[in-house]
């Protein structure tokens, strides 16, 4: 189940993807996550892991890693989201004094979650797409 969201935001490339970066920000901007934590030392990197606790629809742990970083301009993860096996890029573009942030999902589900899949994948762009916004939102007010 792939699908991607773009939006534009009023704030420089760098300043995007700096926030991005910190994946600790994540919960202060996707209201289904209230912790989301560095496991590993140092700067993120390929390879950096982070532990989330996802509040909605249910109470769950996660994990992710970084698995590509081009500084400035993409940003890939891979873990598990609610359930799904997933990988998440962030790709950033300057844009009339903005930035053009385009994020692509590919949720990989297997067994039984294959079958919900369909049912799940507008619900689950919409949701994204709504955390995009408040991360418009969030970023544009700083």
């Amino acid at each position: 189940m792939k699908f991607t969201n773009t939006i534009t935001i009023e704030r420089p490339p760098a300043t995007v993807f700096a926030y991005l970066l910190n994946l600790e920000n994540i919960p202060q901007w996707n209201y289904a996550l209230s912790e989301t934590r560095q496991l590993t030392p140092g700067p993120p990197a390929v390879g950096t892991r982070y532990l989330q606790t996802r509040t909605i629809p249910v109470h769950t742990e996660e994990s992710l890693e970084i698995v590509e970083l081009i500084p400035g301009k993409q940003l890939t993860v891979q873990g598990t989201l609610n359930s799904f096996p997933a990988i998440l890029s962030y790709s950033v573009d300057a844009a009339d004094g903005g930035t053009i942030l385009t994020n692509a999902v590919d949720l990989q589900p297997s067994g039984p979650l294959k079958l919900l899949a369909p049912i799940a994948h507008g619900r689950i762009k919409s949701a994204v797409a709504a955390n995009l916004a408040a991360l418009k939102q969030l970023l544009e007010q700083s």
